[in-house]
């Protein structure tokens, strides 16, 4: 039971320095003002229009990003940056990159302050008032964490029953319901994202997250 204890205590050590260290880049790369643009990290199979992506390839308005099972790609489009999950798909719309279709899968992502977007997913469409999201969008249902900011929830099969979530750090996530529910939008737990992405993600783009990691960090 002590070994156990010990092993533990050790693992938990082991992740606070690694989240700790993985800070102080993100620190380093802003401090220098650094922006990425494009594809920043691959793992697995992901490809850019059916092409496999690579490090530095450029994402726009009209490509379609995909993964395959057990991959995952973090890319830049503009000020927004956006981790996708394994087996999903992200359709990046019209001219100015201001509307994104999850046609399926899971999307981590923080959008630029004061620059209205929208996020379509099987079962709601979402208005961004510079938030960050991570959206795992079903057939029977689309779940949404507003990790921090402003964004209306809006289920396509009951447009009336929208709900605007205000939220600073993680409070309020929802599982938005297809047709036939009983009720539209439900409570959900937060599953499946984390501080340290949402600290990459901001960093890529040169901004901070609006709240201290060290005061969520988790042993």
């Amino acid at each position: 039971m002590a070994r156990a204890r010990r092993s533990a205590a050790l693992s938990g050590r082991r992740r606070w320095l690694q989240g700790a260290a993985a800070l102080l880049l993100v620190r380093g790369a802003l401090a220098a003002g650094k922006i990425e643009k494009g594809v920043y990290r691959v793992r697995g199979d992901a490809r850019i229009n059916g092409v496999p992506a690579k490090e530095g390839m450029e994402v726009k308005a009209g490509d379609t990003v995909a993964t395959s099972r057990g991959a995952e790609i973090v890319f830049v489009v503009n000020r927004d940056a956006f981790l996708l999950r394994a087996d999903s798909r992200l359709e990046v719309g019209s001219a100015a990159a201001d509307v994104f279709r999850l046609v399926t899968g899971a999307l981590l992502s923080v959008y630029q302050p004061g620059v209205p977007k929208t996020l379509h997913a099987r079962t709601a469409t979402i208005g961004i008032r510079g938030t960050a999201l991570y959206v795992d969008s079903g057939a029977d249902r689309t779940y949404v964490c507003t990790c921090y900011g402003e964004a209306e929830l809006v289920p396509l099969a009951e447009p009336g029953a929208a709900q605007t979530v205000k939220t600073r750090h993680h409070e309020q996530p929802r599982y938005v319901m297809a047709q036939g529910a009983p009720q539209m939008i439900m409570q959900a737990p937060v599953v499946d994202h984390s501080d340290a992405e949402l600290v990459l993600l901001e960093s890529l783009v040169g901004r901070f997250v609006p709240f201290d990691p060290d005061l969520y960090r988790r042993d």
